[in-house]
């Protein structure tokens, strides 16, 4: 291939970079103007350019590739063809009508996407495609950009742990063209003038403090988790998934000065005893001032949910003070539960989930509508008006041999917005609980000061 050089003076010839004064759409006045959507025109440049950005790349890294629509799509086409690297596609806007989705193409959960784009100013566009994309559970580590205008937007997608490679920047761009005579030393000061006092910022959706939702949320449950969470500087659930009652009354008595929730399937307690498992249980909890949840998953219709509740030998409703709900059965299903706070089971990770994006729409609708839902459980963010619990956390997980980080408390904190971590096996199959407890808690805390 030609130089670097070479290859964007041919595109150069194109017009995709004017200079002069130009009103761009943030309303800031700028003397120069970006446009690569020619580029597609010229079959050879756009072969090229995809190699070119295939090159600073490690595509064993890469299962998907997707491009920022609409510019980056041909160069994101191009670059598929190029690697064999399957192509998906984003959609500016959901279609109103069939499946209503955003992201078009064949792909499984959990594979690495890269992000194609053509020109980064803000970095506003990429954000919200690595937020659509990573709502239908794929995971983003890289993007490759054709220009950086250095304005900003690389430095604020690395600052959120992503790999952003640049073709070019604006600052090469003008030196080559200086030196080919095409700008005069006048216009590449001013340019340079321009870049130095431009820098773009976009508001981001900023996560609430657990005072500020204090003042958003009544539930009385919601209310004494975020007042627990205050008093302890803990934002952890432990998840007792141990099988008798001596250990589940061990595990709350280590860890229960150092968690929020404790959380339970009584059900596969093999020698449950009402008397001799909860009533303990409750009197630990009372303590070290923690809740207990229940994470039944009821998922049936109301009256059978009702009986389960209130009936049987586990008496859910005389002990919990939250359980996990379905809401497959619909609104109604859960007015049942009118002593407790329900978490609403909206996305789950386990793999060939039906919890599709359509069906996490459909299930937010009930949760923030419904009064004795306080919060849900996914794997993508929520509105504020609820709390979202995150189960799946590990400090073990550390990445996925990809470049990106997953399910530790920075990933779920800075990038869902999570408000409380739950965390199994890292505790209950430690060798010492109580350290581990601290552990979690230390590093929850902390993540969550971070995403402030």
């Amino acid at each position: 291939m030609e130089s670097k050089k070479e290859f964007f003076l041919e595109c150069y010839k194109l017009g995709i970079i004017k200079f002069g004064r130009f009103t761009l759409k943030s309303g800031i006045e700028s003397p120069f103007y970006v446009d690569l959507r020619p580029l597609a025109s010229d079959p050879k440049i756009l072969k090229n350019l995809a190699n070119y950005l295939l090159e600073m790349l490690p595509l064993d890294n890469f299962d998907l590739i997707c491009g920022v629509p609409y510019a980056a799509l041909p160069m994101a086409t191009s670059m598929s063809l190029e690697s064999y690297i399957p192509l998906i596609i984003k959609r500016k806007e959901a279609k109103e009508y069939g499946t209503k989705k955003m992201i078009e193409g064949i792909y499984q959960k959990g594979q690495n996407c890269l992000l194609v784009e053509d020109v980064i100013t803000s970095g506003k566009s990429l954000v919200e495609t690595i937020a659509e994309v990573e709502q239908e559970d794929l995971k983003v580590s890289d993007i490759v950009v054709v220009l950086d205008r250095e304005q900003g937007g690389k430095q604020l997608l690395e600052s959120k742990g992503f790999n952003v490679h640049t073709l070019f920047n604006i600052s090469e761009v003008c030196d080559i063209l200086q030196e080919t005579g095409d700008l005069s030393d006048d216009e590449v000061n001013r340019i340079q003038d321009f870049l130095q006092g431009n820098h773009v910022q976009f508001e981001e959706k900023v996560k609430s403090t657990y005072e500020t939702k204090l003042e958003l949320l009544n539930h009385s449950v919601s209310i004494k988790l975020l007042e627990t969470a205050i008093s302890k500087k803990s934002n952890l659930i432990a998840s007792a998934d141990v099988t008798t009652t001596e250990e589940l009354l061990a595990l709350a008595e280590k860890v229960g000065p150092h968690i929020i929730a404790l959380k339970t399937h009584i059900d596969i307690i093999s020698d449950f005893e009402y008397t001799k498992t909860i009533v303990p249980l409750k009197a630990l909890a009372a303590k070290h001032q923690f809740l207990l949840m229940e994470d039944r998953k009821f998922a049936d219709i109301g009256n059978t949910q009702e009986l389960q509740f209130t009936s049987g030998v586990f008496k859910i409703t005389d002990w919990a003070d939250f359980v996990t709900s379905q809401v497959i059965g619909g609104y109604d299903s859960l007015n049942c539960f009118k002593n407790v706070g329900v978490v609403a089971i909206v996305g789950m990770s386990s793999k060939g989930t039906l919890t599709s994006n359509n069906y996490r729409e459909e299930a937010l609708k009930v949760a923030l509508s419904h009064p004795n839902v306080i919060g849900a459980v996914s794997q993508n963010t929520i509105p504020e008006e609820i709390l979202l619990f995150t189960p799946g956390v590990n400090l073990a997980d550390s990445g996925d041999g990809k470049g990106q980080q997953y399910n530790t408390p920075e990933h779920v904190f800075s990038k869902l917005h999570t408000d409380f971590i739950i965390v199994g096996r890292g505790i209950y199959q430690s060798e010492n609980p109580e350290l581990a407890a601290i552990e979690y808690k230390n590093a929850g805390w902390d993540a969550y000061l971070k995403s402030l």
